[in-house]
């Protein structure tokens, strides 16, 4: 489908665009998704018709924008978390040439990496709704409209929602950026895993990394890690602690909610032993699914870690 073609159509003939290959019915969800009665009652709106002033981006593009919805999408939100973090990579996905303020005509489009090539994919802004709320990904903000389109888009790339219900950190990642990705495993890492994460860091690389669990999906412990679930890695440093130096990582949960709540936590009182400038540098002590933790804590806690980068 041509984005350009296809909006230049709808405009010149006044009508909003429904794509016919995606359309706005259960088989775009997937008959498995939610029980029957559940998918009778989805309902699909355009962002015009839920808000004023819809925006596809306000303030720019940041992971605090998502909160996940009822579809278990954590291994390719966790990436999109990683990936509002590279910039580069991210025009690569999220094209600039649409919006809802100039040229709207209820049409989208989205990039994605597959089998070596940028595949567009182009979508209506029609989004499923249950019971009045999001049933894909939700925007913190309600007029800011770009992780649900997005999502939209990697659904309708997969063949339907229920496609993204489980999947796998190492894909998403790959189709977000078209890179090579490595993965650890947690419970055998390598001695050095702490510098190999601050080169990754440094580097600009998408990391993100993933707890065990799968018969246990999406459940919290009461430590405040969910079991099955996937997060993303949004820093590593190494900061002056006591009297001596310590490597503490930090860590995003598409839920935008739901914390570690152990050493180096928001309100731990390991704070209190680094210097008030440092502190204030890295801790947002709000509850937003952001949190920091020790290197030892993280390879207790997680399976495994992906490093991806457009390059080997």
């Amino acid at each position: 489908q041509d984005f350009k073609h296809l909006r230049a159509l709808c405009l010149s003939q006044g009508l909003l665009f429904e794509d016919a290959t995606f359309p706005a019915h259960i088989s775009s969800i997937g008959p498995n998704l939610l029980p029957e009665d559940k998918l009778r009652r989805i309902q699909w709106k355009r962002p015009t018709e839920l808000q004023r002033n819809p925006y596809l981006i306000m303030h720019g593009v940041s992971r605090f924008d998502i909160m996940q919805g009822e579809i278990g999408c954590c291994w390719m939100l966790a990436a999109l978390g990683s990936l509002t973090l590279q910039k580069q990579f991210l025009e690569n996905v999220l094209p600039k040439d649409q919006g809802f303020q100039n040229d709207y005509a209820g049409i989208f489009h989205f990039r994605f990496w597959q089998y070596g090539d940028w595949v567009d994919v182009v979508i209506d802004d029609q989004l499923p709704f249950l019971n009045g709320r999001h049933l894909s990904v939700h925007p913190r903000t309600s007029n800011e409209f770009w992780p649900s389109l997005l999502e939209k888009a990697y659904a309708k790339l997969w063949g339907s929602y229920q496609n993204l219900h489980g999947g796998y950190l190492s894909d998403a990642l790959v189709d977000l950026t078209g890179g090579v990705q490595v993965q650890f495993s947690l419970k055998d890492p390598p001695p050095d895993l702490e510098e190999i994460m601050k080169a990754a860091d440094k580097s600009k690389c998408l990391m993100a990394c993933s707890t065990s669990g799968q018969m246990r999906r999406n459940i919290e412990v009461r430590n405040g890690i969910v079991q099955g679930h996937a997060y993303t890695v949004t820093g590593v440093v190494k900061i002056r602690y006591k009297n001596g130096w310590k490597h503490i990582i930090r860590i995003w949960n598409p839920w935008g909610y739901v914390e570690w709540k152990g050493p180096w936590s928001d309100g731990s009182p390991q704070w209190e032993h680094v210097e008030p400038k440092c502190r204030e540098a890295l801790l947002r002590n709000k509850d937003d699914g952001e949190f920091w933790m020790s290197c030892e804590n993280f390879q207790e806690q997680f399976s495994w870690l992906y490093i991806c980068n457009s390059t080997p």
